[in-house]
């Protein structure tokens, strides 16, 4: 709101730095301003030199990159910032110990696109993800879409998808990363997901080539809607001290909610206040 002063937030970034500025501007898109006071005062760590996590993750020849993201949340909350945000799905799963690191408040990218789904119908209950095959080795969205009772999908062949991540780091305008985008969302819309979540935010770059009438989710904008709604409240959100946060428990409500309303014929689920985002672009 105009004149309202807003609160800082840490950005974990340069993972990849692309993907960061991508969520910086979508948050200024989402902040209705007049001035520049008006905005979401932000403090960014564009670190590329975090260790690669496809080489931790996947290829298992890579630094640790946890105690790097430690360091840098714990510089972030030094600096000011009341909350973090990280723009790397695949980066969630050292959330435990960036928690762990500091006293405010890990704005969830995982928990919040959960959320965000359990908003839209699911008829299916399963969701197909784009994402790094990281993202399905560590099973950081499985678990969390397990406990509403969904199912996770992700196309047969994740090589072209990781493929085109590598190549998106290089050229975010690359014509076959596009290609492969679009086969891999149709590869899971034949299959009969309910949604697509973009589950990896150099794949947010692409979220155009996902083919209509496929209805999309884009953790990068989930995560952007977060950060504002932070910024501009003034309710004091409990610290990490192994206390419930707000997001958590708003999660804890979601699943209770789902499975007392999971019929045989899964009927829609939804929340309110939140709306069926489709955003085949």
């Amino acid at each position: 709101m105009a004149g309202a002063a807003k609160r800082r937030v840490g950005i974990l970034g340069g993972m990849g730095p692309e993907a960061t500025v991508l969520l910086m501007s979508r948050i200024v898109a989402l902040t209705p301003a007049e001035d520049d006071s008006n905005h979401v005062p932000l403090l960014v760590d564009s670190n590329t030199q975090v260790p690669s996590r496809i080489a931790a993750l996947i290829e298992k020849t890579g630094a640790d990159p946890a105690p790097v993201l430690v360091e840098m949340a714990r510089r972030l909350e030094a600096g000011g910032a009341e909350a973090l945000a990280m723009p790397c799905n695949t980066a969630h799963h050292y959330a435990p110990a960036i928690r762990q690191a500091v006293g405010i408040p890990f704005l969830d990218m995982v928990e919040l696109s959960v959320r965000q789904a359990l908003a839209m119908p699911l008829p299916s209950r399963r969701v197909g993800l784009l994402a790094s095959p990281a993202v399905h080795l560590t099973g950081i969205f499985d678990r969390a879409f397990a406990e509403v009772g969904c199912e996770t999908l992700y196309p047969d062949d994740e090589a072209p998808v990781l493929a085109a991540i590598r190549a998106i780091k290089r050229d975010s305008a690359d014509p076959a990363a596009r290609a492969a985008v679009a086969a891999a969302a149709q590869q899971l819309a034949a299959a009969e997901s309910d949604l697509v979540l973009i589950a990896c935010s150099e794949l947010s770059l692409l979220a155009e080539a996902v083919p209509p009438p496929t209805p999309v989710i884009d953790t990068i904008d989930v995560l952007a809607e977060a950060v504002v709604a932070f910024a501009s409240s003034d309710n004091t959100t409990p610290s990490n001290d192994g206390r419930t946060t707000s997001g958590q428990r708003h999660l804890a409500a979601a699943i209770a909610d789902s499975r007392a309303r999971r019929p045989d014929d899964a009927a829609p689920l939804e929340t309110t206040g939140q709306q069926n985002r489709e955003t085949a672009r």
